[in-house]
């Protein structure tokens, strides 16, 4: 079979983007390995003893470590996450300080609570008593947009504020009940592949397709030439 000048250069075409699909199907095959082994490394630390938090405590030891805090809650400048949803539910997050016994204080994510406009909720409702001992995970803040952060917050409040937020888990009794009248603790956020094995199937998918199908649509007009014209005998 001669091939035309035109069907090479579309076959060239085609190979190079095939291989410029395949090439980023492998990229996201590093993307989940590079992922895959991150998350090893959270879960290793989630899985070491808590920390103590006191007013030493920086932002790097304390990300993705269980912490350990024991102080009082001040209520008074509590601040609110909103809006933040719940399976489908409209609410807000309680963000309150936990004063230290060194002076210093943390925020403390408590949870959830539902509000219908995902902006007022009755606060004092919510109060867990003064004294508190809070077991959570460290988290970079703001961790995402409304979120609270305790830069920001610093001027308004009259002690130090560590740089981390600590989302205060759940207990790990199954099944777990919010506590009354609502406040739901969050769980900690799941270690997963994320989406990068399903585009490196698409990415290759893509090139099987734009190979194999030139490849037919090759044959195909390669066909057609050998094709005896139309009304012609083939003979002289």
């Amino acid at each position: 079979m001669t091939l035309e000048r035109r069907d090479v250069a579309g076959l060239v075409v085609a190979f190079v983007v095939a291989a410029g699909c395949a090439r980023l199907g492998v990229w996201q095959l590093n993307r989940l390995g590079q992922r895959r082994a991150h998350n090893a490394v959270l879960l290793a630390a989630r899985t070491r003893p808590p920390v103590a938090v006191s007013g030493s405590l920086d932002a790097d030891s304390a990300r993705d470590r269980r912490l350990l805090a024991r102080g009082r809650y001040d209520y008074a400048r509590e601040r609110l996450w909103r809006p933040r949803s719940y399976e489908g539910l409209p609410g807000v997050d309680l963000v309150t300080p936990l004063r230290l016994s060194d002076g210093a204080a943390v925020l403390v994510d408590r949870g959830w609570a539902p509000s219908p406009d995902a902006y007022h909720v009755d606060q004092p409702a919510y109060r867990e008593g003064d004294s508190a001992v809070v077991l959570g995970l460290g988290m970079r803040a703001p961790r995402a947009r409304g979120d609270v952060d305790p830069v920001a917050l610093q001027d308004s409040v009259p002690y130090p504020l560590l740089p981390f937020v600590i989302q205060q888990m759940p207990p790990p009794a199954t099944p777990y009940r919010p506590r009354p009248p609502g406040l739901i603790r969050w769980p900690a956020p799941e270690l997963s592949d994320g989406p990068h094995l399903s585009y490196a199937i698409q990415w290759f998918s893509f090139a099987l397709i734009i190979v194999v199908g030139s490849l037919a649509l090759l044959r195909h007009r390669g066909a057609e030439h050998r094709k005896p014209p139309i009304g012609g005998s083939g003979y002289h």
